[in-house]
């Protein structure tokens, strides 16, 4: 038994592409980007999952830069009560 994994197995010769996924752009970032701010909580609460918690960059595609910021502004709407901390 051979543990090649090389191949792709597509069976008629047919050489499979590869998945190729296009890199998300931070919504925060650019010439027309919206800013961030605590109390805006329409738009903070995108980026708090429905248990309550801070969706990371890699599923928002924001920027580290900014996921910092939002990340500051989120604990601060919560901090004021303006965002719950869980959702029930």
């Amino acid at each position: 038994m051979s543990t090649d994994r090389q191949s792709s197995g597509g069976g008629a010769g047919g050489a499979r592409r590869p998945f190729f996924r296009r890199r998300k752009t931070c919504p925060f970032s650019g010439s027309h980007a919206q800013k961030i701010d605590y109390k805006d909580v329409r738009m903070l609460s995108r980026y708090v999952s429905e248990r309550g918690k801070i969706v990371p960059s890699r599923i928002t595609a924001v920027s580290a830069k900014k996921q910092r910021e939002l990340a500051k502004a989120i604990k601060r709407a919560r901090n004021l009560a303006l965002i719950s901390y869980v959702n029930q």
